[in-house]
Parts: C-alpha cells; sequence; structure tokens
C-alpha cells in the first residue's frame, strides 16, 4: 500500500513515516500544501494523510480541490485543532476521517486499517476481476484451478490495475505507484514488469489482458479465452 503524507513539521513528518514504514506501507511525504495537492492529483495513492496547517494550501483546500478532480483516495485528516468546526469543516471539504494530535500510535494504525478497507472491501484481502483472483497475502494470481506466484512489482501492478478497473493508467501513474517518486527508474521498466504481468496471466490461462491504449496507458479488460 502507498500513502501519502502532507505534514510540515519536520520531526512529525519524519516519526511518521518511520512508524509507517515499520508497518510496510510505502510512503511519499510532502511539506508543502500545493505539492501535496499535486502528489494527490496523480491518483497513485490508497490513502492520505493530511495535516491541516500547511503552507501554500492548507489540509482542507487539498481534501476540497482533489474531491472535485474526482480523486476518491481516502482522507485522514491529522491536525492540533480539536475544535468541533473544525472536525466538520474537515469532513465537508472530502475528509473520510478526523484525528486531533496528539494521538497514540496504535490509534493511528487503527483508523489507516479502517479506512483501507473501506478502499478493498473484500473479507479475506483478496481481489477479483474477470476470471482471476489476486490473493495478496501469498501474493498468487488464481484462475480456475490454475496458480502462479507473483513477484512483489507483478502484485502490485495488477493490484492497482484491479482496484482501478474501469480506468486508464498511464505509464507514468505506473511508474510512481510501483517505484515511488525517490526511484530513478526509466519508463522502459514499465514496460518489462507489464510484460512480466502479462505472462503470468497467460500462465494460469485466463481471458484477462493487460491492454495498451495508445498514447493514454493501460486498463486491464476482459478478453475472450
Amino acid at each position: 500500500m502507498r500513502l501519502l503524507l502532507v505534514e510540515d513539521e519536520q520531526r512529525m513528518a519524519q516519526a511518521l513515516c518511520e512508524i509507517l514504514r515499520q508497518e510496510r506501507y510505502q510512503v511519499d511525504h510532502q511539506a508543502d500544501g500545493q505539492d501535496g495537492l499535486d502528489a494527490l492529483l496523480t491518483g497513485i495513492y490508497d490513502l492520505a494523510i493530511l495535516d491541516v496547517m500547511l503552507p501554500r494550501k492548507d489540509g482542507f483546500a487539498i481534501a476540497k480541490e482533489a474531491r472535485a478532480a474526482g480523486i476518491q483516495t481516502p482522507i485522514l485528516m491529522l491536525t492540533a485543532k480539536s475544535d468541533l468546526d473544525d472536525e466538520v469543516t474537515g469532513l465537508d471539504c472530502g475528509a473520510d476521517d478526523y484525528l486531533t494530535k496528539p494521538f497514540l500510535t496504535k490509534e493511528l494504525l487503527a483508523r489507516l486499517r479502517a479506512l483501507l478497507r473501506r478502499r478493498i472491501p473484500t473479507p479475506d484481502g483478496a481481489l477479483t476481476f474477470g476470471d482471476i483472483t489476486l490473493n495478496k497475502a501469498a501474493s498468487t494470481l488464481l484462475c480456475g484451478e490454475n496458480s502462479v506466484r507473483l513477484s512483489e512489482k507483478e502484485l502490485r501492478i495488477l493490484e492497482y490495475l484491479i482496484v482501478n478497473q474501469g480506468h486508464i493508467l498511464t505509464r507514468e501513474q505506473l511508474a510512481l505507484k510501483i517505484w515511488g517518486y525517490d526511484s530513478d527508474t526509466e519508463y522502459n521498466n514499465v514496460e518489462v514488469y507489464l510484460s512480466f504481468t502479462r505472462k503470468k496471466l497467460h500462465f494460469v490461462r485466463s481471458a484477462v489482458e493487460i491492454k495498451a491504449v495508445r498514447g493514454v496507458g493501460y486498463e486491464l479488460r476482459c478478453g475472450h479465452v
């Protein structure tokens, strides 16, 4: 799971990034509100954690503009403010939950897990599309009685495509989602891992295809056996 943290207080941000990475989340951090909005608008994140008081653009504005742009990423607001009006404002702007500083780590992690369960509402954590099932816990792709193990990147490519089924994802979105902002990965690596993933779909004899939409990006489609 890839999370976006928008927090301008350096020590708080470092502590949160450390906590989240220990829980095996991938975290991208932005300290500026406008940069945070630009990152959120890429659509690559499974969840966003927004502080309210930020340089250039506050958390309320980020949430409101992201929702207006059609971004459905779950948003958790973090703030030192405890006034009920601020909580209502955050929720009205599109936040899904609200946590006031200071908070306990276990409470933060519980809120994140709850929001992520809403994002992918499957009881066992499996994802399905067409005739395939993606077992994330076992890193396995299944189609009927056929199954194959997936590498980490193959798993994340299929997870991202399934969660965003019906949408065309650009090569840049895939690169950012799988490798992150800090990577110097070249875009041809995306093509390489898409090829690997297609071979796994063929191996389990699935009718599902990763289709390239010329000049736009990629999407999952159910083909014919």
